[in-house]
């Protein structure tokens, strides 16, 4: 069977995923919010409430899950440190009788969630991005996703980390590309375009993920260079974290949306799916509702006259990252 879930629209189209030749749609869904219980999205509290027990967010995870694939989304993004996502994947992608390959499954590798399943902890997750800790973690993601893992990522690399210089780690990624699994990079920080190209200079990864929003544009000459070297793009963080939805969408966005019909997130995630480069946009939902008002944004629509009027929204990198770094986990 693999047909969860009820009501679904007109698939999204598929279409291959740079030269990995992986399958994808151009929107897919990101896990970040709904494996742990605490995470840094607005608005959660009101999402989730106080019942965040690891059966109900299970719960609210397959929920999600099941309305993502009733709406034609093929590409799952996860990582080892989204709390038990992987877990609750795996256990959706068993019950639900999804085959390997039916859908393009991605996880990433680096951070350790050491939150404890608590609100809060004093840390929730910490970060290691070494040979040892690559070992370890491929070992977790593969016991629990097997053969539905079709790419594995460098988690939030940075050119000041050295991993992309580390030959010990850059051997193991190439040991896994040739069992058929591809390999990709994704990138954190106000120097993401440094990042970047030092991927490319690698000629190793077959992806790029890297946040892009109607805020924080600074990456997308690189990421239009990872294009065209052939590496897939895929966009995280489209909402900027919750700043880009109804909860606290900046007045301009609020307006264009308004006169649009369509909601502030949709016409945010249209204009991420309007760059020539982007091969993934990902929903970071954490309900069905907030899923399929994202998922609207492939029918929002996105022109000149409307990047022009929303160019000011962009800001400095530094202070992007600065308040992102600032939002509280919750």
């Amino acid at each position: 069977m693999e047909s969860p879930g009820t009501g679904a629209t007109a698939p999204l189209r598929r279409c291959l995923l740079g030269r990995t030749r992986l399958a994808v749609t151009p929107l897919g869904l990101g896990l970040a919010a709904l494996g742990r219980p605490a995470y840094i999205t607005l608005g959660r509290d009101e999402d989730f409430g106080d019942d965040r027990s690891v059966s109900t967010m299970r719960s609210r995870t397959w929920a999600v899950l099941d309305a993502a694939w009733a709406a034609g989304v093929r590409y799952l993004d996860t990582a080892r440190s989204y709390g038990r996502a992987e877990e609750f994947l795996a256990g959706w992608l068993r019950e639900r009788g999804i085959t390997p390959g039916a859908a393009t499954i991605g996880s990433k590798w680096g951070y350790a969630y050491v939150g404890d399943w608590r609100l809060d902890a004093a840390r929730h997750e910490i970060k290691e991005l070494s040979a040892t800790q690559f070992r370890r973690q491929l070992d977790q993601s593969r016991a629990l996703l097997g053969e539905h893992l079709s790419l594995y990522q460098i988690h939030s690399a940075t050119v000041e980390s050295g991993v992309l210089d580390d030959e010990g780690v850059l051997d193991l990624l190439r040991e896994l590309r040739a069992e058929g699994v591809a390999v990709g990079v994704s990138t954190t920080g106000p120097r993401q375009a440094d990042t970047i190209e030092r991927a490319i200079e690698t000629g190793l990864f077959d992806t790029v993920q890297s946040t892009w929003n109607l805020l924080e544009r600074s990456a997308g000459a690189a990421l239009a260079r990872a294009h065209e070297a052939g590496m897939g793009v895929i966009i995280k963080e489209g909402v900027a974290n919750g700043r880009l939805t109804a909860r606290a969408a900046p007045a301009a966005l609020a307006a264009a949306a308004r006169e649009r019909g369509v909601t502030p997130d949709a016409l945010a995630l249209a204009a991420v799916l309007a760059q020539p480069w982007a091969g993934v946009v990902l929903s970071g939902a954490a309900s069905v509702e907030q899923l399929r008002s994202n998922l609207s944004a492939a029918e929002a629509g996105w022109d000149a006259e409307l990047d022009e009027r929303l160019a000011g929204l962009a800001e400095d990198p530094e202070t992007y990252w600065a308040t992102r770094g600032a939002l509280s986990w919750s």
